[in-house]
């Protein structure tokens, strides 16, 4: 058996962070269940998987502890300082607010610990019921009952409690969807990822709206943004930025041979619409440019009758939005803004993105927007993401948005490994530092 140190003060956290090899990456869950396997190294086999996350948990408890302390004797210190001097620390608030923070961050972490000690103690106090004849079968379900907490807290509880939620996790979403290489067949194929993303959110219960289309003249579009509105919607598509290449023979050509085209998209987070001219961190309306103009289009009673289309400039980064697709001035107005918004939220989400990798010189290169993501090979009825490898999927499943879930689901699971590797990777960095 593997008895764990239950002292938050003891310096093995750091030493285990710096000296305990790396085991290959996965956190998924237990050892596959064999028949007549012993509880216990059933237990120590997730246990030595998921060591580092052990590891880490504790030093951030112990680390979450000491920080406590220093704060609960800073504000001490002040207050005794303010009660004999009669002095005013302008500053006093600051120590409240960092304990506020931390009791807010480390706290669930910190009770999660103490559950793993509480399980672990009685974990021991119930081997010690084994060697009695009358009380063995009722020992042995009791210690697969603890084991089983114990694996629950390792394999689910402490990694969703090392990775924050994000800030994002309730948004909208906005995915651009812009043609690329092939022509007229990039445009169909443009529409045919338009229709599968709208398919897509019907089924999650999601509401779909086409914001603008820029309709090609061999049919499909040049280009597309469509709106999702609903909780999680964002979270859930983001990984669908990139490239995506399709793979089939149009129909005109004549000798049946395979063409390839290319479609980039870009999913955003979507603000709400009293949000949209909002100032705030993401912008100022003196750095906004507003144009108006009258609209292009096919004809109609309002086009070029009123200047109801809007561009937006936002000049300190360049960034140009350009809305004419609603009826009146103002509605295009408010397209405009949610869309500027989004696009400045994306670009401040990879910055402070890169910033924390620069930051513990995490020399890992992130997934870049320009690279193809996932082939969509008709001929071969086959839908393979280059990212989490083939699936079961086929292609007329996932144009119809039916199996999209399944590829979704899969990239979430690797975002979910990707922000815990960085996390333990951030923690042993720090305690090596501290070491």
């Amino acid at each position: 058996m593997l008895r764990l140190r239950t002292s938050l003060r003891s310096p093995s956290p750091l030493a285990a962070l710096r000296n305990h090899p790396r085991p290959r990456r996965t956190y998924a869950g237990a050892a596959p269940h064999k028949k007549q396997q012993d509880p216990w190294q059933q237990f120590e086999a997730v246990q030595k998987e998921h060591a580092r996350i052990l590891q880490v948990v504790q030093f951030k408890v112990a680390l979450a502890r000491q920080t406590f302390d220093e704060v609960r004797f800073d504000s001490r210190a002040r207050a005794h300082s303010t009660f004999l001097t009669g002095a005013q620390h302008s500053d006093a608030p600051k120590s409240d607010t960092r304990l506020s923070k931390l009791l807010k961050n480390s706290g669930p972490l910190t009770r999660a610990w103490q559950r793993w000690l509480t399980v672990h103690k009685s974990l021991d106090e119930n081997r010690a019921l084994l060697a009695l004849p009358d009380l063995k079968e009722l020992a042995e379900d009791e210690q697969s009952t603890l084991l089983a907490d114990l694996s629950a807290l390792l394999t689910r509880d402490f990694p969703a409690l090392l990775v924050p939620p994000p800030s994002t996790g309730a948004m909208s979403a906005l995915i651009e969807l812009k043609a690329g290489v092939g022509g007229s067949e990039s445009s169909l194929f443009c529409a045919d990822l338009l229709r599968m993303y709208t398919r897509y959110a019907h089924a999650r219960g999601w509401a779909p709206a086409v914001v603008s289309a820029n309709a090609s003249e061999q049919g499909g579009f040049k280009d597309a943004i469509l709106e999702i509105t609903g909780a999680g919607a964002y979270e859930a598509l983001r990984a669908e930025s990139g490239v995506h290449r399709v793979q089939r023979v149009p129909a005109t050509e004549s000798s049946g041979r395979v063409h390839t085209s290319t479609v980039a998209a870009v999913v955003l987070p979507l603000s709400e619409d009293a949000e949209a001219e909002k100032e705030d961190d993401l912008f100022n309306m003196d750095d906004v440019r507003i144009e108006v103009m009258r609209a292009r289009g096919a004809g109609g009673q309002h086009v070029n009758k009123t200047e109801s289309a809007v561009r937006l400039t936002h000049v300190p980064t360049g960034i140009t939005v350009s809305m004419q697709d609603e009826r009146s001035q103002h509605q295009n107005r408010r397209r405009a803004f949610q869309v500027l918004r989004a696009r400045l939220m994306d670009q401040k989400l990879i910055r402070e993105q890169a910033e924390r990798r620069a930051a513990r010189r995490n020399l890992v290169r992130t997934a870049d927007r320009s690279e193809k993501i996932r082939t969509y090979n008709y001929p071969q009825d086959r839908v393979t993401d280059h990212r989490v490898g083939k699936l079961n999927t086929t292609w007329g499943s996932v144009m119809e948005g039916d199996a999209l879930e399944d590829i979704v689901l899969a990239l979430k699971e690797r975002q979910r490994l990707d922000a815990l590797e960085e996390v333990l990777a951030e923690a042993e960095e720090m305690a090596a530092e501290m070491s």
